[in-house]
């Protein structure tokens, strides 16, 4: 293809996207399952070129920011508080998986290579970070719950990738060694920690030192691929050396970047987000194609395929429920024993858990990467794309239901001991101590009566604040709604003083940013 026509197609590829986007909500159906059928269905128009992913090229390209937009948001506190629990999905549930997967496929291909078996096992069996993204954000979990899915999607990739290395490994040559293999995936993990600290550490001096917002801006987008892209060069975990990356960015953002930085970059980092986000889905879908053809066309997946691909699945899908399930039963057991160092998620969560299993771009970039060598290869990567298919359409759309049928409840005792309003409070205090403080002159006299009144009334409000949680929402949403009306008010007589020619375009814009920064203030305060 030229490559004029491959910059054509995704062009159109992302006019596709925002299609299916706003034709998502209209349909009833989340994002991700919508850009997956979609991109399955224009796989098949007339006069499209088939798409052939790159596997390696994909997993560059989309995993590392991906990651690092988990991992760059992710709560420090409660992932460490929850980190034997996310230890336990991201490794533990996916050997299981993987074992299932591998006893299965035994049963139903006996003419497979245990080692192959076991690669499928690998391929399939960890929840992608993509997926879980598409689906939990749209999707309202307990602290808890929320914290574990989201860091066994950031860690998870790792246990799948060594375990597919060492499968393939076996299966051409033969050889299998269990305590390689555990010291391969320590020190991959191990080394991927370090590369990850210390590429985040000289992201942190480097923003320091920069004094143009726009390499700021840049150096905390291309940070993702620097940490993957050398972890992978220093044959070490890129997975894991981006999510650690990630968590020390995040940690430090706060206290290096000015609020410009901030604003520009997350503004810039939500749509760069998106577009990778939504691609991802519809390249899946649009590698449809190429898989069936691969494999003699849809008859063959139906008529020889169909039963062991079934069988598969839904080992896939038991294999979560039966690790959740068992471990939660071990849990309630070492409690009753006395020891207490984790609660149990009891049967409503498990199973909200157990459900969210969504796999994705990783699962389908795996399985591309498979060699032509590899015995059922042409079945491995059929099982891939259905696994996908399945667990994004069905799980995926019937998640949100699924947790308002479990009627969770936020469990309280996780929570700080200050909730919005008390931070408010203390924020307003502080605030208002620092203006008092310069708004006096050495001999007494004020300097700057209008600011310390607001900053006075600002603090007394926070202060004296007594109602619920929902009582304070309600009024906040009130009092903002009058300020955002009265943005729109001003902005619509700006515009129309410049379209009499009242106003020149630089006064349009000088006072617009200003009511567009009001405008963005009230919307972060509305909540």
């Amino acid at each position: 293809m030229h490559p004029v026509e491959v910059f054509e197609l995704i062009v159109g590829m992302f006019l596709a996207v925002l299609a299916l986007q706003y034709a998502a909500p209209r349909l009833g159906l989340p994002p991700a399952a919508t850009l997956l059928v979609g991109g399955g269905a224009l796989a098949f128009v007339p006069g499209l070129p088939a798409v052939e992913l790159d596997p390696n090229l994909v997993l560059v390209i989309f995993l590392p920011p991906l990651l690092m937009d988990g991992a760059w948001f992710t709560a420090l506190a409660p992932f460490r508080r929850h980190l034997s629990g996310i230890a336990s999905l991201a490794v533990g549930a996916v050997l299981f998986t993987a074992a299932v997967v591998a006893v299965v496929a035994k049963l139903v291909m006996p003419e497979l290579p245990w080692a192959a078996c076991v690669a499928l096992g690998a391929i399939v069996s960890p929840p992608d970070a993509v997926s879980a993204r598409a689906v939990l954000q749209r999707v309202k979990l307990p602290r808890r719950l929320g914290t574990l899915l989201e860091g066994e999607s950031l860690l998870n990739d790792a246990t799948g990738l060594v375990l597919f290395r060492f499968a393939v490994a076996a299966v051409l040559t033969g050889t299998f060694s269990l305590g390689e293999a555990v010291g391969s995936f320590a020190f991959l993990v191990g080394g991927g920690i370090v590369v990850g600290g210390a590429i985040g550490a000289a992201w942190v001096l480097l923003v320091r030192r920069l004094a143009d917002e726009h390499l700021m801006v840049a150096a905390s987008v291309l940070v993702c691929w620097m940490s993957y892209i050398a972890g992978e060069m220093l044959h070490v975990s890129g997975v894991i050396a981006t999510v650690a990356a990630g968590l020390v960015c995040g940690w430090y953002q706060h206290v290096i970047l000015t609020a410009s930085v901030r604003v520009r970059a997350l503004s810039f980092w939500k749509v760069m987000i998106f577009l990778l986000e939504a691609a991802v889905f519809i390249l899946i879908g649009l590698s449809l194609r190429g898989v069936i053809d691969r494999v003699g066309g849809i008859g063959i997946v139906a008529q020889d395929m169909a039963g062991s691909v079934a069988a598969i699945i839904a080992a896939v899908i038991l294999a979560r429920f039966a690790w959740i399930f068992g471990s939660d039963a071990l849990l309630r057991l070492l409690n009753r024993a006395g020891w207490r160092a984790a609660e149990p998620l009891g049967p409503r969560a498990a199973s909200v858990m157990s459900w969210a299993g969504m796999r994705g771009v990783v699962t389908l970039a795996v399985a591309l990467t498979l060699p032509e060598a590899m015995p059922g290869r042409d079945l491995m990567l059929v099982t891939a794309f259905a696994v996908i298919l399945v667990t994004v359409l069905v799980q995926g759309t019937t998640l949100g239901v699924v947790i308002r049928l479990a009627g969770l409840e936020e469990d309280e005792r996780g929570r700080p001991p200050l909730d919005l309003s008390a931070a408010e409070a203390a924020m307003s205090r502080a605030q208002y101590e620092e203006v008092e403080r310069r708004a006096y002159s050495p001999d007494g006299s004020i300097l700057h009566p209008r600011l310390l009144d607001s900053y006075r009334r600002r603090m007394t409000v926070s202060t004296e604040f007594s109602g619920t949680e929902e009582e304070r929402a309600q009024d906040i949403a009130a009092h903002y709604g009058v300020i955002l009306a009265a943005v729109a008010a001003g902005r619509a007589e700006l515009v129309r003083l410049h379209r009499a020619h009242q106003i020149d375009d630089e006064t349009l814009h000088d006072l617009e940013r200003d009511l567009d920064f009001e405008e963005l203030v009230a919307l972060a305060a509305r909540g």
